[in-house]
């Protein structure tokens, strides 16, 4: 038996023992973090180069790229660093800023999906109203107050964790520091400081998804009301990227922490915690770029400039 005094490293699940497969999942992994990478870091680029994009929808997707980012980042390089050298350990420091960082940008990320549903919200049911509401001082502080909020959160969640007596050991039964699978580690019959935090966060997410809900059934209800289809088709095509990156972190969220403990297994619980922690950051930039022409003209300027101007460099070199 050990105590969180005593405890100065956890050891992080292993996804594999023999060294084929933990290479694998190191190039696994990599490939993912660079389409991350790329991705977000196109679109951030884009965003901040091209003036016709300083508009409200492109500000949260700017701010939704860069907790894309500090998400995967906070998981990814120290996964595969373990992978590369076939070491488990992560510090006491390290897994508790990996705990905060990690609930940070998820719920950052969540309040944000929710305000871009307020959004969407303004800019088809009312039209006429978007400047007025949507405003860049407006901007500014729903996105202050999404982040804002996240930070208190995961103050919250890591400092009730981090202050439990820990006697399980130090074996972390997840691949990165997870709040869940650290309190298995507690000794605690502290109930309502370990459940406390969990309710509230599952009350404010629970408002925020009614909110997006509400919000989408009345922009359905609006563009459904539309005379034209090509009006219908680009009303759509603004808020479908939109509903598919709720969709995906919603359902991989709940899915991972509420599932029924009778279907849960190691197996499962490592594929669930790859889905919503690895995966999404890479595949939201893909996701709005899809059907949004815009973004995508804007990002193929950007490359086809940077592709000219290497070009001229080739030439003058030569």
């Amino acid at each position: 038996m050990s105590n969180s005094s005593s405890i100065t490293q956890f050891l992080l699940l292993a996804f594999a023992d023999t060294r084929e497969l933990q290479l694998l999942h190191f190039w696994l992994f990599l490939s993912i973090y660079l389409a991350a990478l790329l991705g977000n870091g196109l679109i951030i680029t884009t965003i901040t180069c091209d003036h016709h994009l300083h508009t409200p929808m492109y500000f949260f997707l700017f701010s939704l790229s860069i907790l894309d980012l500090g998400s995967i980042s906070t998981i990814v390089p120290k996964s595969m660093a373990n992978f590369l050298w076939g070491t488990r350990s992560i510090s006491y420091t390290g897994c508790a800023s990996q705990v905060f960082l990690f609930l940070f940008f998820i719920s950052a990320e969540y309040f944000l999906l929710t305000v871009m549903s307020y959004d969407r919200y303004v800019a088809i049911c009312k039209p006429l109203h978007y400047g007025t509401l949507l405003g860049s001082r407006a901007c500014v502080h729903m996105a202050a107050a999404a982040w804002g909020a996240a930070f208190l959160n995961a103050l919250l969640h890591t400092a009730n964790t981090f202050s439990l007596p820990l006697c399980q050991g130090n074996a972390v039964d997840q691949f990165f520091c997870e709040t869940p699978q650290i309190l298995k580690l507690s000794c605690s019959h502290s109930y309502l400081r370990e459940d406390g935090p969990s309710v509230l966060s599952v009350c404010l997410g629970f408002g925020c998804f009614v909110f997006i809900v509400v919000s989408y059934v009345q922009i359905f209800r609006a563009v459904l009301r539309i005379p034209s289809e090509q009006g219908r088709h680009k009303a759509f095509s603004t808020c479908l990227p939109h509903l598919a990156v709720v969709s995906l972190f919603v359902s991989t969220v709940v899915f991972a922490y509420l599932k029924p403990p009778s279907i849960s297994s190691p197996s499962l619980d490592l594929v669930v915690s790859v889905l919503y922690s690895v995966v999404p950051p890479a595949l939201n930039p893909f996701i709005y770029s899809l059907r949004n022409q815009q973004l995508k003209d804007a990002v193929w300027k950007l490359i086809s400039g940077w592709v000219s101007e290497a070009k001229n460099c080739s030439s003058r070199i030569a």
